[in-house]
């Protein structure tokens, strides 16, 4: 398929961005919560996980937590960039060469910034 060419298509991938942006939200939420309990218990002196054979001690849940939250962020980041594109008129428009990103590319990755061409150039 060819590049985006009609306001249905964008009000389409807007709603598509839109529905990633609130489950992006409600992850971002439970990470945050999860840490929030992580901090928690980290900070009760009683606790000993360093010593516990059973399971991740608090610094790994930390850690995964916290990387998780950066990934969910950088996320939300990616989609608020996409939806102002969309609002700019240059949404589906690769940075690289100008050229039109095709809509197979956009529904696959729909906060995509190169074409299939260039995002191949600089993997």
């Amino acid at each position: 398929m060819t590049g985006i060419r009609s306001a249905g298509q964008l009000e389409r991938f807007r709603e598509l961005l839109l529905a990633e942006r609130r489950e992006a939200e409600e992850r971002l939420a439970e990470q945050s919560e999860g840490i929030t309990a992580v901090r928690e218990a980290r900070s009760d002196g009683s606790v000993d996980d360093e010593h516990d054979p059973d399971g991740p001690t608090m610094s790994q849940e930390w850690s995964q937590r916290t990387a998780v939250l950066h990934d969910v962020e950088h996320e939300l980041a990616d989609i608020d960039r996409a939806l102002a594109k969309i609002d700019a008129g240059t949404y589906g428009t690769c940075e690289r060469c100008g050229q039109k990103i095709s809509v197979g590319r956009l529904e696959a990755r729909p906060t995509a910034t190169l074409c299939i061409d260039c995002a191949r150039l600089v993997r």
